[in-house]
């Protein structure tokens, strides 16, 4: 009595399909699928925005010098 055989589930699916349609269960689908697609890529783009620490020091030098360079004018 508690349990689901498949032929339960191919009438759920086919009740679905009867209420919301074929085009609009595509248009969820594909929703669903940029959805994952944008968090995948927003997780990777998130380990690419680590800057590089030889960069980092490049840079201050460069600020470092410009800031003596005022001063001594």
């Amino acid at each position: 009595m508690g349990g689901t055989s498949w032929i339960h589930w191919v009438i759920v699916l086919v009740v679905v399909i009867l209420i919301f349609g074929t085009k609009k269960l595509g248009n969820i689908g594909s929703d669903l699928g940029k959805a994952v697609k944008g968090f995948k890529d927003g997780v990777k783009g998130a380990e690419d925005d680590k800057p590089a620490a030889p960069a980092q020091v490049a840079d201050k030098t460069t600020i470092d010098v410009d800031a003596k360079e005022k001063n001594k004018q």
